[in-house]
């Protein structure tokens, strides 16, 4: 088995959160010094003038990032991908129901909708905003879902907390033993 191969895929699957030497050794089954030097073999070739990509050590976790000198063309492709890839108004509403009500399913969303919300959810699901959680004790069993870390970070929220307090938008409960006959308006 390709241990170099491996080696960044697992770099590229841990993502931001990176990984420490010791987990690596334990994954790929090998020595600490056998993960650095397939470490290190890796860092050379990602160092080459062709490549987009370097290992970087930081915090206590190696890191596959991109490249510095790069930048301006990733902040050209983000600035890009906001200006082009906006949120449709079902996609901003089912990603209000979650984030106010996870974790929730599916058929729950629709409820509150009053329509179908399967194809926008897979799509939020597909860009990361939202994820699978778990599944509900409801017959059959349908899955959870909740907002994800991308979705606090694509609206600039800290946390969920900083979500703004909707409670005076909300309906109050209506009496249910309301005379029905009695009417707010005046006969003149």
């Amino acid at each position: 088995m390709n241990l170099l191969g491996v080696l960044e895929g697992v770099l590229f699957v841990v993502g931001d959160e990176g990984i420490t030497l010791d987990e690596m050794s334990r994954i790929l089954e090998v020595s600490k010094d056998e993960v650095k030097k397939l470490l290190l073999e890796l860092k050379e070739m990602y160092e080459k003038e062709d490549r987009g990509l370097r290992i970087r050590y930081l915090g206590d976790a190696f890191k596959l990032t991109t490249k510095e000198e790069h930048k301006a063309f990733y902040q050209k492709f983000l600035m890009d991908k906001v200006d082009h890839h906006t949120l449709s108004p079902a996609a901003l509403e089912i990603l209000a129901i979650v984030a106010y009500n996870e974790p929730i399913t599916r058929i729950e969303i629709d409820e509150m909708r009053g329509i179908s919300s399967t194809f926008t959810l897979r799509k939020l699901v597909a860009k990361g905003l939202i994820k699978e959680c778990g599944k509900s004790d409801l017959p059959g069993r349908p899955n959870l879902y909740r907002t994800t870390q991308d979705f606090l970070d694509y609206f600039g929220l800290a946390t969920k907390e900083d979500l703004p307090d909707i409670s005076k938008y909300l309906k109050k409960e209506v009496d249910t033993e309301q005379d029905l006959f009695t009417s707010i308006y005046k006969e003149e």
